[in-house]
């Protein structure tokens, strides 16, 4: 008789989970891309707009955490079929 059950607390990942978790790394891998760059042409002059732009202080760690979302997300997601 072959046993088909999984013990009690061990982790249950899905394909789907694992699909999730690697879109979420992708988007948090984004948002660190956005939050790079900025190269000065002259090291001598400290240019604000660079350093202090949209796109890193608003747009990335908004990307960022919506990554985080989306991980929490395909930690937490049941897999559709739950044997008893």
């Amino acid at each position: 008789m072959e046993n088909n059950t999984q013990p009690k607390g061990g982790l249950n990942f899905t394909k789907d989970n694992i699909r999730w978790m690697i879109i979420g790394a992708i988007v948090i891998a984004l948002g660190m891309i956005l939050m790079s760059g900025g190269e000065n042409m002259d090291p001598k002059v400290f240019d604000t707009n660079l350093v202090y732009s949209f796109r890193r202080i608003t747009v990335a760690p908004i990307v960022i955490l919506l990554g985080f979302g989306i991980e929490i997300f395909a930690i937490l997601k049941k897999p559709k079929n739950v044997s008893k």
